[in-house]
């Protein structure tokens, strides 16, 4: 088939002092006279069909009947059908200058330039079942809420614990962690109540697994919730925290967690020795499968101070400087992690956890036993303020904060936000 050219003839005077061909969208004055080459317009020949996936269709695109021999000899012959055209491309806005490409044998942006490529090469990826979901659970029946942890309560443990753990379970999140609100008339300087196997959190563990018998339930170990003292161990009277008598209490306190049901015992109190003690005496009382998380890097921050008011645990007299870690201290956490490595500990928690990826990631590239991150009450409800005072999108820094806790390498992150995270995860509205 034969194409034909128009020819149009046509002139032009040049605009002096500016120079068109280097900016896009700035055209010469319409009332200059102007004068440029012979313009050929190429008509194309008529094809067999055109193909137009994009066209709507009352019902299914009619086939033209063709066997595969037919199509193929068409094409031969020179009657190819006719695909979309290739798109033009996208203008520039005007002003954009216009400059040679630059000679990059390797550009970045090519592997996130569309959500399907962004999505095919993402490196860390976040699911419920990452999450530990921590809990507090009271002795009375109605869910009290914690005033500086919005959306955050002490729940009640025969109802309110079960029907939080059910929403949980709901979105994916598996895994809880259990912290109790002692009546203050059981507290006392060596913590008795914490072994006691009828208190809080034994009949909360021993109700929970027998709602949810698959439900892994972690555990806390230290003598703070228990302590009249507020410590987690106990204290000397000329305030040392006494650390291998406060081992002694915290193996019994262990054992009896693991009585109960409990799948991982997580010692937070930060004494010398506490993890294989442990596992001695969890082991010698037949409990070999209960594994060991231990607060490896557990820092004296600030950002516990939520926390301690949801417990009504803050210390009665001095701070934990002499058994947490200085938040200045990089390497110390290696010494830490090497000797609950040792010791038998099965996982190697962080905390706190966004201000400390530096320190995940140290245990990350020394280590191969997994890693936890503790997103503590201090983060939670920084991002709970800056949302609620319009200050940041709460949904999107929630979801950020705990993507980078993976990608610092956190195999499983404890956070308040597990709940909330994990319908996010599952594409519910909040």
């Amino acid at each position: 088939m034969a194409s034909s050219i128009v020819n149009v003839p046509c002139n032009f005077q040049a605009i002096k002092g500016l120079d068109c061909h280097n900016y896009v969208g700035l055209k010469p004055s319409t009332n200059s006279k102007f004068s440029c080459v012979k313009t050929a317009i190429r008509v194309r020949p008529q094809h067999l069909f055109v193909v137009r996936a994009s066209e709507k269709h009352d019902g299914p695109i009619q086939k033209m009947g063709l066997s595969d021999a037919e199509c193929e000899a068409a094409v031969v012959a020179g009657n190819v059908p006719e695909a979309p055209p290739v798109p033009p491309k996208p203008a520039a806005p005007a002003g954009t200058p216009v400059v040679p490409s630059f000679p990059l044998s390797r550009r970045p942006r090519r592997n996130r330039s569309s959500p399907v490529l962004r999505a095919a090469f993402q490196e860390t990826h976040l699911s419920p079942a990452n999450f530990v979901y921590p809990l507090f659970i009271h002795e009375g029946e109605e869910d009290t809420p914690i005033g500086a942890m919005p959306g955050c309560y002490r729940l009640g443990w025969r109802h309110g614990l079960v029907e939080e753990v059910a929403k949980a379970r709901d979105v994916g999140v598996n895994s809880i962690v259990l912290f109790p609100k002692v009546p203050d008339a059981l507290k006392s300087p060596t913590g008795v109540e914490s072994y006691n196997d009828n208190g809080l959190v034994p009949r909360a563990i021993r109700l929970l697994k027998d709602k949810y018998p698959d439900l892994v339930i972690y555990t806390d170990v230290a003598l703070d919730p228990y302590s009249s003292d507020g410590h987690d161990g106990i204290v000397r009277e000329d305030g040392v925290i006494m650390n291998d008598e406060t081992v002694y209490q915290l193996c019994k306190q262990a054992v009896s967690q693991a009585r109960a049901g409990a799948d991982v015992i997580s010692p937070s109190d930060m004494m010398d020795g506490r993890v294989g003690a442990i596992r001695q005496a969890l082991d010698a009382e037949g409990f070999q499968h209960v594994s060991i998380m231990s607060y490896t890097a557990k820092y004296a921050s600030s950002f516990y101070g939520p926390f301690r008011e949801a417990l009504d645990s803050n210390p009665r007299f001095g701070d934990k400087k002499t058994y947490q870690m200085n938040p200045a201290n990089y390497r110390e956490a290696l010494v830490e992690t090497h000797e609950d490595e040792s010791e038998g500990a099965d996982i190697l928690l962080v905390k706190p956890g966004l201000p400390y990826l530096d320190i995940i990631r140290l245990l990350r590239d020394n280590s191969s036993l997994p890693i936890a991150a503790y997103q503590v009450s201090g983060e939670y409800s920084m991002i709970k303020a800056g949302g609620v005072l319009k200050m940041i999108d709460e949904e999107r820094v929630m979801m950020e904060s705990l993507m980078c806790l993976r990608r610092a390498g956190a195999d499983i992150i404890l956070t308040y936000f597990a709940l909330q995270a994990g319908r996010t995860l599952c594409g519910e509205k909040r």
